[in-house]
Formats: C-alpha cells, structure tokens, sequence
C-alpha cells in the first residue's frame, strides 16, 4: 500500500465511496468532523501535568490511542482535500513561506509570543 500523501487520499475515496458517503462530505460537516477529532485528540491531554504527558508518550496503549486521533484528524483532512481540491503538500509549503515572515528567526527564535500585529 501506498504511503505518500497522495496514496493515502486515494484510500480514503476509495473507502468512503463503498460506504456513498460523498453525499455528507461537504465542507462545513468536514471541517467539523477536523474540529471534532482534533477536540478528541486535545481531550486526551485535558488536565495533564507534563509528567503525565511523558508517561502517555512511553505507554503503549495511550499511544495508539493517541495515534488513532491523529488519524482521524489525518483523515478528514486528506478527505476535504481530496473533494476541494486542495494540493496540502502545496498548501503546507505556501504556509511555511507566510509563517516565515511572519515568524522571522531573528525575532521568533525561543519565543512562542504572536508577533505584535500594531508593529
């Protein structure tokens, strides 16, 4: 099986279209469905200490659990891609461009602050 970005889409539409469910794939319930997943993966970490969280990323089980929400957010991504038309490896490059200038290394270096946007 296939494991570049472009493999994987078309595991996706090749799974969703057995199932006819191109018909609930629009963008609004698909980007909900990124939300929700993406809600599931956070709530897995809801009220960690950073010691739970090293222990979650040495423990087996929470790791496939973990993996398995990040899946489902991979998912709804490669599908919304897929039915709109968006290149994410293209996407994801022109991103990195804007962060790029937004985020220069001279000023974001070991900083996590959003640049002053009155600057």
């Amino acid at each position: 099986m296939r494991r570049d970005l472009a493999g994987l889409a078309k595991m996706v539409r090749h799974f969703c279209e057995e199932r006819d469910w191109d018909r609930f794939h629009n963008p609004k319930d698909l980007a909900i469905g990124i939300a929700t997943e993406a809600g599931e993966l956070l709530d897995l970490f809801r009220f960690r200490t950073d010691e739970d969280m090293a222990d979650m990323m040495r423990d087996a089980k929470a790791r496939e659990k973990i993996g398995e929400e990040l899946a489902d957010v991979f998912y709804f991504l490669l599908r919304f891609s897929q039915l709109y038309g968006f290149d994410l490896g293209e996407e994801l490059v022109r991103k990195m461009r804007i962060n790029g200038e937004k985020y220069p290394v001279e000023r974001a270096r070991g900083s996590n602050r959003k640049p002053d946007i009155r600057a």
